[in-house]
């Protein structure tokens, strides 16, 4: 029993500052984002009106009035774009991924688009959600 609630406490111990940490977002200004961050923005939605910044010990969150949301790491590299009301700028889209949609999705826009260590995701103005490898192959299509 004592070996049970040593062990407990120990997990809480340590799991509790993390959750906690992982919860801990605060709302900052513009000029604190990294300028990686500033300058992505101001390239590529300097026409939309800011509705919050956050950051957190991960990552940076922007969202907008439109509905529209980045998501940067936090040496301000994008790490997901959700367009609500419009499409993602093709500027912020790899050029094998363009070309796939336009070939594969005639019409299709990109509505939001994810990267990560492994490679892509994004999801179309049709619904369907593709999965590319750092290849930009396709691996996976969901409807």
């Amino acid at each position: 029993m004592k070996k049970t609630l040593f062990f407990l406490a120990l997990v809480l111990t340590i799991c509790l500052p993390l959750h906690l940490q992982a919860d801990n977002e605060q709302v900052i200004t513009f000029d604190r984002l990294p300028a990686t961050a500033q300058t992505m923005l101001k390239q590529n939605f300097a026409d939309k009106v800011p509705l919050v910044i956050t950051a957190d010990w991960d990552d940076y969150k922007v969202m907008y009035q439109s509905g529209d949301k980045v998501e940067f790491d936090k040496k301000g590299n994008w790490k997901d774009i959700e367009c609500k009301t419009s499409q993602v700028p093709t500027a912020l889209i790899p050029s094998q991924i363009i070309a796939n949609v336009n070939a594969s999705f005639p019409g299709s826009t990109i509505i939001e688009i994810d990267r990560d260590r492994r490679g892509y995701s994004v999801k179309l103005n049709n619904g369907l959600e593709l999965e590319y490898n750092k290849n930009f192959q396709v691996i996976e299509v969901d409807d």
